[in-house]
């Protein structure tokens, strides 16, 4: 998942409105639609420490450096085993995923 789409699912749990978000960051809400949008790729550590404050989550999750404390711990782990792997190895293991994801008609 995307830091975009991250973003997105983190706002819409809140129940924020792209206003409400950038009000309670100090941001405007062109540049939140921007984030979400990935018209801007790269929002400043400021941006992203008002973001991970504002939607009770850690900046790791946001940007997909760590699996949701959510998670069952099986997926956690799997989380740290791809996260050894070399690029090469974690782009084989998500089309493996994809495959099975489109064998299950969610792709």
């Amino acid at each position: 998942m995307s830091f975009a789409a991250r973003l997105k699912t983190a706002r819409m749990r809140k129940g924020y409105s792209l206003q409400k978000l950038a009000d309670l960051i100090g941001a405007s809400k062109a540049h939140i639609w921007d984030l979400e949008t990935e018209r801007a790729k790269n929002p400043s550590l400021e941006v992203l420490t008002g973001l991970s404050r504002a939607l009770d989550v850690s900046i790791a999750q946001l940007v997909g450096e760590s699996a949701s404390e959510d998670e069952p711990e099986t997926a956690r782990a799997m989380f740290r085993d791809l996260q050894s792997l070399d690029e090469t190895d974690q782009v084989t293991i998500k089309l493996m995923m994809d495959r099975l994801r489109e064998r299950k008609g969610e792709g």
